[in-house]
């Protein structure tokens, strides 16, 4: 299923990106799999973002699941909080800097929160990656980390796609507008349930509150049901399994401008098998 694209006029030079939302599992990673060939083919893809905090197990990412995403055609990795949730994946940051952790976490820690790109397309491409801090574990405020960052960057001419990994709609819309025009894309990520808000804000900058989870269709937000519900009635601490069955695909298809780093077009994907 393709939602209707929002578009506005640029020039003819762009650059297409897809981002895959939340991976969930081996049923999330089986769908990508299937799909991305012929979505990369199909649409003339330049650059594949997925967020892959909860690709293995459900919980967290190892090497072998991140190599496997790389391998299938993914150029970055975007997480979350779920980041640390397998400790195998820690040294792996220093073989690969395309695997991002939140930008807005402490300084000292592995990894770093953003990558430029400097072979895939023909213009500065940065891919960002933050965290909330509403009903979050405690991080710095993303606003001024993304000030920061932005600061640092001395291209007039460039693209920069942010992933904002946040529970609360508010802060995501907030974050949205506050880089409006400053940056190409913002996209939520985290809460794993597509939203309908799909624009391209006043100043050109592509958004979605939340791009949906890619993993098992009958589930609650990727996990089996039983023990979801269960754990919700009781509050007692218990082990969530990833669901198995069909899944589902959702992802959002971009069109950049080379010249302004606008975009031109935006669009929500939503498959299943």
């Amino acid at each position: 299923m393709f939602f209707s694209p929002v578009k506005q006029k640029g020039s003819m030079q762009k650059v297409k990106v897809l981002f895959i939302g939340d991976i969930i599992g081996r049923v999330g990673r089986r769908i990508v799999k299937e799909l991305l060939p012929s979505l990369k083919a199909d649409f003339g893809v330049d650059i594949t973002i997925a967020n892959g905090e909860n690709a293995a197990g459900g919980f967290g990412l190892t090497q072998e699941v991140a190599e496997e995403l790389f391998g299938m055609g993914v150029n970055v990795i975007t997480t979350g909080n779920h980041i640390w949730d397998k400790k195998e994946i820690i040294p792996y940051f220093d073989k690969h800097p395309n695997l991002l952790r939140p930008l807005n976490y402490a300084e000292n820690l592995p990894g770093k929160g953003f990558v430029r790109l400097d072979t895939l397309v023909n213009v500065p491409f940065y891919v960002v990656n933050l965290q909330g801090k509403i009903l979050m574990p405690p991080v710095n405020c993303p606003f001024p980390c993304i000030d920061a960052f932005l600061n640092t960057i001395q291209e007039t001419k460039r693209i920069v796609v942010v992933d904002f990994h946040a529970e609360a709609t508010s802060e995501k819309r907030a974050m949205g507008f506050y880089l409006d025009g400053r940056v190409s894309l913002v996209l939520g990520t985290h809460t794993h349930i597509p939203t309908k808000d799909i624009e391209i804000l006043p100043e050109g900058t592509g958004y979605i509150t939340d791009v949906g989870m890619t993993g098992a269709k009958d589930s609650v937000i990727g996990m089996k049901k039983e023990s979801s519900i269960k754990r919700i009635i009781t509050g007692m601490p218990m082990p969530l399994e990833v669901a198995k069955g069909e899944p589902i695909f959702s992802a959002v298809l971009t069109e950049i401008d080379y010249e302004t780093g606008k975009c031109l077009t935006i669009e929500h994907i939503y498959k299943t098998l």
